[in-house]
Formats: structure tokens, sequence, C-alpha cells
């Protein structure tokens, strides 16, 4: 299950990106619903919101430290149906934009919501994966 969910995540995410980079111009909204979403395609050389600019590096080295903690944890037999799900969504997405920064230099984003920071399929996953792990946290006896 784990595999899948990761492997499925990852797939998504790069076809999502391969069809932003060939199908829309850089820094060009095309609208999808008036006023509420555009696709844009944007370079993310910094992290979430765009903070800490051209760190690729430091990006890597932390995102390879993160998946490698996150696999230790999908390891133990002792985790939730909901963490071990949540764990895999962030693994997922991890590696799809670490992809992108090994592949590119940068994260490719393109959804752009007008009112928040152009992002991408595995933000998504990883901001409501972020969500379920929390509530798994505060909210299960035995998750910590």
């Amino acid at each position: 299950m784990i595999l899948i969910i990761v492997a499925s995540v990852v797939i998504l995410d790069q076809i999502t990106k391969y069809l932003a980079l060939e199908y829309l111009q850089l820094n060009t909204p095309v609208p999808l619903i008036k006023n509420f979403l555009n696709l844009t395609l944007v370079y993310n050389r910094g992290a979430a919101f765009g903070l800490l600019q051209n760190q690729l590096l430091l990006f890597i080295l932390v995102t390879c430290f993160t998946v490698g903690l996150i696999i230790y944890n999908l390891k133990s037999n002792n985790n939730s149906l909901l963490l071990k799900i949540a764990l895999s969504l962030i693994l997922g997405g991890a590696v799809g934009n670490l992809i992108d920064r090994v592949r590119f230099g940068f994260v490719v984003d393109f959804l752009d919501l007008r009112v928040w920071p152009v992002f991408n399929l595995a933000d998504s996953v990883i901001t409501l994966a972020a969500v379920a792990l929390t509530w798994e946290l505060l909210f299960n006896k035995n998750a910590a």
C-alpha cells in the first residue's frame, strides 16, 4: 500500500508538471475559474512560499534527510493506518519536488489561487497529509 501511494503521488505530480512545462508560458496566467484559479507556470527556487531562494543544495540535503526519516518511520509496525497514509503522501510529495530540484534546479509550480503563492500537486498532497498527520498526533493516544 505504501509503495502504491508514494508511486501514485510521484507519477501524478511529474505528469502534471510535464504538462505545465509543455503547455504553459512562464509567468503567464491561464484562467480556469475566473477570479479564483489560474494555471501560472513559475519556477520556485525557494522553499514553501518562495522562502530561502537559491539554496538548492540545502533543500536537496534536507529533503533526502526527511525522506530517510519517513522511510525509517514507515518501517515501524506500530503506526496506525492514517499515519502510514499521511507519511506515504508526504514522502511522495517530497520525492516529486526533489526530482524537480535535481533535474531543473527549481520546483515547477503552476496552481495559482491568486491569493496564495503558486504551488503544485506535490505541495497540495504534502499539505493535506500534514493536516491528517497533525490530527493523528493530536487525537490518537497511541500515535505519539
